[in-house]
């Protein structure tokens, strides 16, 4: 058996081996799940309180947990140093965490480069009060037990070994699939890099640091952006000959821009439900416009043509002429700009270019994500201060969040009045009674916001009046097609373009103004030529001013409603040409050209796609 012993002694080896193998092949998840939730922590605590409180939708939580999966990478790599990894990393997260957690607990909304923004560019006074927030007794505290939460986690932290070949590859791994295959496929598919970066970067900035980090970066590319349009603004040459027949009597004036109202769903505008029972109330006092329609579904392409004197043929003319805010202090107002929307992002940075035309401003709305919840109740407090203020002549613009998606978000609990399918049309679904509902309710509590800045206004016993004008509309399920929801140039349906449009006067601004609109009301008339309309009403008189593109004027000029995307040659249309018409047999059916021929992929990023 001599022979036999080295035989059997290396048999044994290398079962020891294999079992050594086998045993290195078990994966320690125990280990893996308490790594990733200490990292996940930083992040995922903020983004779960966030939607637990219903704030928000899910897409932060999801990122938030995706996004924490690469700190995983460092401690594989080197197992055997993983707890002095997570300390250095969890340090660095937890004091980068601070500010968004924070702010949550204090404001209830997200952190975002708007905050930022509000911060670096308010002044030294309006910024130490942000910052004195932060200080109250109890932020310590919860700052503290924040941090006895991570440490116990940290405790719980032992080393995973993958194996020598594992060891390397999983973290790539994981770098690949949380980075580098988001990154290469939205390459692939719009094969822009810049625009897959961006891709990349909005789905790693709701996880810590990067909330810092590319907040910062996206604060500093739009101000660069608003600043360099604030510049072209301060070059436009003022208006000429500028005249006030009101004289320089004290006046305020007051804009309301609505978000995402269509007419058709106000009660106000004979909608079968109650959702404006303020407004109903206060009829008498109004004058309704009923015929009013946008030239563009998206905000900021409408605004652009409602602030200034650019219009569909002449789309690109708010660049080189005077927005009503120029026109207001030109007359010798002073300018308040009130709003409810985000401050700082791609898009809404044009809006904020038009509110730093005015004197003062407040920024109520810093959440990242538009579908957060944020109500427009926020803006009565300012609104009553700027009614306060000292100065003799005043434009106060209000600008709403109205009845954005998601329209869940826009309410409290005790304006969910509409639960039910009664009063919807049967053509709404099981599956779309509660977005159809959720519209309803916004739109009841956007009524009750518009009767509270009636009602502080008129208490005030101003000269003046407010105008309520919405930025564009919106389709929910409305017929005639009932399966669309949301807003598309591309393929145009009435809901998208009516818009509630009313005056309210003061009595003693109807004595010195005594037209009567009663005659006017249903003109047609597309909101592109909307400056003129609030020139006229306000009494101002300018060479540029054209009478016969103001609503209330008798020198009115009916025109074609054109809707469209006048960048698009041949795009633009006349809205007639989507709106219901009555069949031969009495029954209301689509006109068959309510799409019109266009690039379908020529769409907003804050439009959704058509939902079936």
């Amino acid at each position: 058996m001599g022979w036999f012993s080295p035989l059997w002694v290396r048999f044994e080896l290398r079962m020891k081996s294999a079992k050594s193998l086998q045993a290195s092949a078990r994966i320690d998840w125990r280990g893996i799940g308490w790594m990733f939730l200490y990292f996940w922590y930083f992040s995922g605590v903020t983004h779960l309180m966030i939607k637990l409180g219903d704030n928000a939708g899910f897409s932060g939580l999801r990122q938030s947990v995706l996004m924490s999966v690469i700190w995983l990478a460092p401690v594989l790599l080197f197992p055997a140093r993983t707890r002095a990894i997570a300390a250095v990393l969890g340090i660095l997260l937890w004091l980068a965490s601070l500010p968004a957690f924070g702010y949550f607990l204090i404001y209830g909304q997200e952190f975002s480069q708007s905050v930022i923004f509000i911060f670096f560019e308010s002044n030294v006074a309006e910024s130490s009060e942000y910052m004195q927030q932060y200080f109250v007794w109890w932020m310590p505290l919860a700052f503290l037990a924040y941090g006895l939460g991570a440490w116990w986690l940290w405790r719980q932290l032992r080393p995973v070994y993958l194996g020598r070949r594992a060891q390397v590859v999983v973290p790539i791994l994981l770098l690949v699939v949380t980075l580098g295959y988001p990154l290469g496929k939205e390459f692939w598919e719009k094969n822009s890099w810049d625009q897959a970066v961006d891709h990349l970067q909005t789905r790693m900035e709701p996880a810590v640091p990067w909330q810092l980090v590319m907040g910062y970066q996206k604060y500093t590319t739009q101000l660069g952006a608003m600043q360099a349009l604030l510049a072209k603004n301060a070059a436009v040459a003022p208006l000429t000959e500028v005249q006030d027949l009101s004289g320089t009597q004290p006046a305020t004036l007051v804009l309301v821009i609505g978000e995402s109202t269509n007419r058709q769903r106000m009660s106000l505008y004979g909608y079968p439900r109650p959702t404006t029972p303020e407004l109903d109330a206060l009829r008498g006092q109004l004058d309704v416009f009923d015929n009013v329609v946008t030239p563009r579904p998206y905000t900021i392409e409408a605004l652009q043509q409602v602030l200034t004197f650019a219009d569909q043929q002449n789309p690109d003319a708010w660049l080189t002429t005077p927005s009503l805010l120029n026109m207001m202090k030109q007359a010798g107002y002073k300018t308040f700009w009130i709003t409810n929307q985000q401050t700082m992002t791609e898009r809404n940075t044009m809006l904020t270019t038009f509110s730093r035309q005015a004197d003062e401003q407040v920024y109520l709305n810093h959440n990242r994500n538009q579908n957060a919840r944020q109500y427009d109740g926020d803006v009565l407090k300012p609104f009553a201060a700027a009614l306060a203020d000292s100065a003799p002549r005043k434009l106060i613009v209000v600008h709403l969040l109205g009845t954005h998606m998601s329209y869940r978000f826009r309410y409290p609990e005790n304006f969910a009045r509409f639960d039910s399918a009664q009063g919807a049309p049967a053509s709404v679904t099981d599956d779309q009674l509660p977005t159809y509902n959720s519209y309803d309710n916004a739109v009841l509590y956007n009524d009750h916001v518009l009767g509270s800045l009636i009602k502080s206004f008129s208490a005030t016993d101003p000269n003046g009046f407010l105008v309520y004008l919405a930025d564009h509309g919106e389709a929910v399920f409305d017929a005639p097609a009932a399966d669309v929801l949301g807003r598309n140039e591309g393929r145009p349906t009435a809901p998208m373009y009516t818009v509630p449009f009313f005056v309210w006067r003061s009595d003693s601004w109807r004595a010195n103004d005594p037209r009567d609109f009663q005659a006017v009301l249903s003109r047609p008339y597309s909101s592109e030529h909307f400056l003129h309309t609030f020139a006229d009403l306000a009494r101002l008189r300018f060479n540029e001013l054209d009478l016969s593109k103001s609503l209330v004027s008798p020198q009115f000029v009916e025109r074609a409603l054109l809707i469209g995307n006048p960048e698009i040659p041949g795009n633009l249309i006349d809205f007639s040409l989507v709106q219901p018409r009555v069949g031969l047999d009495g029954i209301r059916v689509a006109n068959s050209q309510d799409e019109p021929a266009v690039d379908p992929g020529h769409l907003k990023p804050e439009v959704p796609a058509r939902v079936q």
